[in-house]
């Protein structure tokens, strides 16, 4: 899904509407999660009526009030108001961790016809590959609530740091979220490179064995050979001078 807003300009739904300008702001905030994508307007009734269901849908998943830890879960409301006071007047009903496309922000109108939206209230739900999980959650969420997340959560593959024990926590932080499958890859790519490399010696210890054996011998030979001759010199020396 960091694909589809990378070069997109997401705004937080708080009192100052902080920018996500930046690909790394984006990436940080929706890197492996599910996002929901909520197609809506201020003039359609069935929208004002839903929002409050959405609202406390996303509250009880992700506000700390409700849960220790946040689902892995992301709301980005797609405006389709008639004006941008319309749209702010809107944003008020929706929770404050949500995001939304800036008005002037034509993307708003593409994202419509990408994913064919019909009618409104629309919630496309996507997984974190940007492939659509569902193309329209309003009626499941209205009839299951916040369990309905759990389905989405293993239909979508999603690795879920809520289930890490401290310790793994600690220790992979800092880390990504995509570490532990890279690290594998990496290890088996690693001991594969590690036996190719011993057959090598191996071989190479192979070829050059018998080589290696006939200059130890050739060394040993000239070793004691040089012996030799310093006794032979030293008995020659003794022969010549003998004693007085």
């Amino acid at each position: 899904m960091v694909d589809l807003f990378v070069d997109r300009v997401l705004v937080k739904n708080n009192k100052d509407q902080d920018e996500l300008d930046t690909e790394r702001e984006i990436v940080m905030r929706l890197q492996n999660r599910i996002l929901m994508l909520f197609f809506a307007s201020g003039a359609c009734e069935s929208c004002k009526e839903f929002a409050p269901t959405l609202s406390d849908f996303f509250k009880r998943l992700t506000d700390e009030f409700y849960v220790d830890r946040s689902a892995q879960l992301v709301l980005l409301y797609i405006s389709l108001d008639e004006s941008e006071d319309q749209q702010e007047s809107f944003l008020k009903e929706l929770p404050k961790k949500c995001l939304f496309l800036a008005y002037e922000d034509p993307y708003r109108r593409e994202l419509e016809a990408m994913f064919n939206v019909e009618e409104l209230p629309t919630v496309v739900v996507l997984r974190p590959d940007c492939s659509i999980l569902i193309t329209n959650a309003v009626e499941e969420i209205l009839r299951l609530g916040p369990d309905c997340y759990r389905n989405w959560q293993e239909a979508a593959e999603i690795i879920d740091r809520n289930f890490m024990i401290s310790e793994d926590f600690e220790e992979k932080s800092g880390r990504s979220l995509s570490d532990p499958v890279r690290r594998l890859k990496y290890k088996v790519e690693d001991e594969e490179k590690k036996k190719k490399k011993k057959k090598k010696e191996k071989k190479g210890r192979g070829w050059g064995k018998g080589g290696d054996e006939e200059a130890d011998g050739k060394e040993e030979e000239g070793g004691g050979g040089g012996v030799m001759v310093m006794e032979a010199k030293n008995k020659k020396t003794r022969h010549a001078f003998p004693p007085i």
